[in-house]
């Protein structure tokens, strides 16, 4: 088998925006997807998402057009060998870019198999608990209001992303802890690397007092030196953002510094499956836990949803909310069920159907080689 032909293409969804952070404005998410082409008709697809504050981006598009002629000619099985020949070696790449061909060469991997790719990477279970992970509301009733939502769709679990600001930030996470009470639902705050080391520190102690599950990205995830000294004074879990430490030498350097008490990545930051799944073994060796992010498309939330069902130590799969704007372009979607689990797709693969006559209707960019 040999690949023939390689699409990408820049989605831009007609879809409501939304950011993270008082200091954001509403975010373009933008959807690069891409198609890999073999002469015996089978095909691999990828989407990795980017949020930028004025316009959609290409730049990761852009990027894959100089690594998509590596792959011409080359057996899609080989994927440490791709892996291998794609790899950054005198500038840094967009993560994305080494992600979206390395996802969709797993899935094209997938379906030779006819296997969901969870089962492939190694099947430890078919579900795992979602959290409802929030954008930025306007304010505490807003939160309490789209809470109550959640929860009565099923959700168990629910991660706010705020004003990131420690005094707003404790006001929401006192009202939510007074609303519920007790140990039925979970809650973790994501301060999206904004805060300082006093704040954090503030911050953590009191949501450790009102039993949050654990406090994200309170610092830069660079300041390892922060985070360890956080780690040491908190009970409560401290995880980066998982966004800055995109290959496995500086990740496993983070891991060894016992900066986090839970580790955070994703497959579009690591650079793929390939990365990702060996970053995961990593905190299984380490003894730690790895909270994968998931936010995005659903694309990309599938790769992540298979990386997680194919290990035991991560907890939650992060379901991004609303779940409309996101589902764009997809005949099949993952939605937490109302047991509040997140369930492995059935199909090879991804195992998700994408509606090619939407995605082609918001493409904003495209690039072809072969």
């Amino acid at each position: 088998m040999q690949i023939t032909k390689v699409e990408i293409r820049t989605v831009a969804p007609p879809v409501d925006r939304f950011t993270w952070s008082d200091d954001l404005p509403d975010q373009y998410s933008t959807n690069t997807v891409v198609r890999i082409y073999t002469d015996e008709g089978i095909e691999g697809v990828a989407g990795v998402w980017n949020a930028t504050s004025f316009d959609f981006e290409r730049y990761t598009a852009e990027s894959i057009r100089h690594l998509a002629p590596i792959l011409l000619g080359k057996d899609p099985l080989l994927r440490e060998h791709i892996w291998h020949e794609i790899r950054p070696r005198v500038f840094p790449l967009p993560p994305q870019s080494l992600a979206a061909i390395d996802i969709a060469l797993w899935d094209l991997a997938g379906k030779v198999a006819g296997l969901p790719l969870y089962r492939l990477l190694g099947g430890a279970r078919d579900k795992i608990p979602a959290y409802a992970s929030t954008p930025l509301f306007e304010d505490v009733e807003s939160y309490l209001k789209n809470a109550e939502e959640f929860i009565a769709q099923g959700f168990k679990a629910i991660k706010f992303h705020t004003w990131c600001i420690p005094e707003l930030d404790l006001e929401l996470a006192r009202a939510v802890r007074k609303q519920y009470p007790g140990n039925d639902i979970a809650f973790m705050l994501d301060a999206e690397n904004n805060y300082d080391r006093d704040g954090a520190l503030r911050v953590a102690q009191e949501l450790e007092a009102m039993g949050f599950t654990w406090f994200e990205a309170p610092l830069h995830d660079s300041d390892l030196d922060g985070y360890r000294e956080l780690t040491s004074r908190v009970t409560i879990p401290i995880l980066p953002s998982g966004n800055w430490f995109q290959d496995l030498h500086t990740f496993a350097e983070a891991l060894h510094s016992k900066a986090w008490g839970r580790a955070r990545t994703d497959a579009a930051m690591m650079g793929g499956i390939t990365q990702t799944n060996k970053a995961i073994a990593l905190t299984e060796a380490a003894g730690i836990k790895c909270e994968i992010m998931s936010w995005g498309y659903s694309l990309v939330s599938a790769a992540n949803l298979h990386l997680m069902l194919a290990h035991d130590n991560c907890s939650y799969f992060e379901q991004s909310v609303p779940c409309e704007p996101y589902e764009y372009g997809m005949q099949d979607v993952i939605r937490a069920q109302p047991d509040g689990y997140a369930y492995a797709p059935a199909g090879p693969g991804l195992g998700l159907a994408v509606d090619w006559e939407a995605m082609e209707a918001a493409t904003i960019h495209s690039i072809v080689v072969e």
